[in-house]
């Protein structure tokens, strides 16, 4: 377990601001300047503070929490009063409808404060409604979007190897993190899921492999931060978050949705539900099914036709009135 001895009274912005780096694992921007009145980090601190997010559960904080430090990544120096209705919309709409409905919600709460501060005079967030979901959840990661990750991230680089772990053995980012050399035994990557408990051997695909080979052997864990200590699940995400904007992609990508590509992959080369699941670690097949339901449907139709022709009868390939139609 990291330890850290905070510098910063309890309370107050400088200790969000040490806590939030330290979370993170990165470096805590010595001498930077004050959180100034009325921009979102103050308007974040103090919600931090407020009854509202006192009362929430913990599944809604840790939530919401990753929602607004993304947020203050972005636009925390900025006034709240700049903060419009079209550019919280702009915003909603880029995201994926469950990601955009926790999205305004969380700025929803921020704005409640904001109001009671005087930043703003009314809520911009008002009469932004959210697109209905298809219930697809995370986005699945196209072969398009995993070709331009793997060029603005080439083999040798900490996000390759990041995202080689999630695509080729289909594991959340809580048990990649926890990954090292000393989990690999007669080519197999062996876990035990922190979720589910699950226990796994999944075997070490080959350009995982390639990937793997180009790192060192020197620390504990395959991922570690630039300050050679293992990720937290959550500082990983925000982490890799930064990776995936700078390769040119588009938020909706996340380290979940390689997870479901990984399922898809697998669905497309013809895979049953327990055989995924064997590999993701799944109890339940109905759950397994749900990630593969975005397995691409020309995949699927070719490997369909292929499975057809070979038990097709020869004579009816060539009569145009015979066979599958």
């Amino acid at each position: 377990m990291r330890t850290h001895h905070f510098k910063a009274k309890p309370g107050t912005i400088a200790f969000e601001e040490e806590y939030r780096a330290w979370r993170d694992g990165r470096p805590l921007e010595v001498g930077a300047k004050r959180t100034a009145p009325g921009t979102v980090n103050d308007l974040a601190v103090r919600y931090y503070r407020s009854v509202a997010w006192a009362d929430l559960k913990p599944s809604t904080k840790t939530q919401r929490r990753n929602i607004i430090d993304r947020f203050r990544e972005e636009h925390g120096t900025k006034q709240v009063a700049n903060l419009s209705h079209e550019h919280i919309k702009a915003m909603v709409e880029k995201k994926l409808p469950a990601a955009g409905r926790h999205f305004r919600n969380a700025l929803r709460a921020l704005m409640v404060i904001a109001i009671d501060a005087g930043y703003v005079r009314q809520d911009p967030t008002i009469g932004i409604s959210v697109r209905r979901s298809s219930g697809g959840g995370y986005h699945t990661w196209t072969e398009d979007e995993i070709a331009t990750f793997e060029a603005a991230h080439p083999i040798g680089s900490r996000p390759r190897l990041a995202m080689a772990l999630m695509l080729f053995t289909g594991q959340r980012r809580s048990d990649v993190v926890g990954m090292g050399w000393q989990h690999i035994r007669n080519g197999r990557i062996h876990l035990k899921q922190k979720k589910t408990g699950t226990a796994l051997a999944v075997k070490i695909h080959p350009h995982l492999q390639a990937v793997l080979d180009a790192h060192g052997k020197g620390n504990l864990t395959f991922l570690v931060t630039e300050f050679g200590k293992p990720f937290t699940a959550n500082g990983f995400g925000n982490w890799f978050r930064r990776q995936i904007r700078a390769a040119g992609l588009p938020e909706y990508c996340s380290a979940h949705g390689l997870r479901k590509a990984a399922a898809r992959r697998l669905a497309e080369a013809g895979c049953t539900a327990p055989q995924i699941a064997a590999v993701t670690g799944h109890k339940s097949l109905r759950e397994v099914e749900l990630y593969i339901k975005d397995a691409a449907q020309i995949g699927l139709a070719d490997a369909a036709i292929e499975i057809f022709l070979k038990t097709e009868p020869e004579q009816n390939l060539s009569n145009p009135k015979g066979g599958f139609v």
